[in-house]
């Protein structure tokens, strides 16, 4: 599964990780274009410079920022339908999963929403510069389950990599999706998958990041019409 090529705002020099990012992409069966990898590899660097001054993220080290940041957001793209056209990535952080999946998908609108005003300093500032908007948004928010009010959604996706349990999630982000719409729970190796209400059985993934190893659990859940 190929993506299309866009023009990111990138700088001339090669940036430090776009091989790894390359070569862990074709791993996953998600191969990124050489400026999609430029971007994210920009990204990563621009992450570990705000990251000196602001505490943004404890992984640094280059590879493990590969893998556990970017390698690992790119794999909610097997839980999302081709041609899924919104997601909300609630308490996104620096930007994980949803900057990553915005820029391997170029079909794909995402909001970023965060509780901390720093963080979304930070994905305002990579968003302008990778030229993602209008198709990508980033909201100083805790969400509160009242779209109306927030002006948000209806979302056809909705994940969150940190935020919480599954069971507070999948209720969290219910009155964010449309009926039928995926919402998707990143968990870790050993994760079990469980039954919520209002969502059909999960699709479950077990795959393993390509740099590091690491084992990771992908669920996706349907919302009951």
């Amino acid at each position: 599964m190929g993506f299309q090529s866009v023009g990111f705002a990138v700088p001339v020099e090669k940036p430090a990780i776009s091989g790894m990012l390359l070569e862990g992409s074709r791993a996953l069966g998600l191969p990124l274009t050489q400026a999609q990898a430029d971007a994210l590899s920009w990204l990563a660097g621009e992450l570990t410079r705000w990251s000196a001054r602001i505490n943004l993220t404890a992984i640094l080290d280059p590879i493990e920022m590969a893998d556990k940041h970017i390698l690992d957001s790119l794999t909610v793209l097997r839980a999302l339908e081709p041609g899924t056209p919104t997601l909300l990535d609630a308490g996104s952080g620096a930007g994980f999963p949803g900057l990553p999946l915005a820029i391997a998908r170029p079909d794909l609108s995402v909001t970023l929403v965060d509780a901390v005003a720093k963080k979304v300093g930070f994905l305002k500032h990579a968003i302008a510069h990778l030229q993602l908007a209008p198709r990508v948004r980033a909201i100083h928010l805790k969400l509160q389950g009242k779209p109306a009010t927030e002006g948000l959604g209806p979302f056809d996706a909705a994940v969150s990599r940190a935020l919480t349990e599954p069971g507070r999630w999948a209720s969290l982000a219910a009155p964010y999706l449309r009926p039928g719409g995926t919402l998707v729970v990143m968990a870790g190796s050993h994760a079990e998958p469980i039954v919520l209400p209002g969502w059909d059985p999960p699709h479950v993934e077990h795959l393993r990041l390509p740099l590091t190893g690491d084992g990771r659990t992908l669920l996706s859940y349907r919302k009951a019409s």
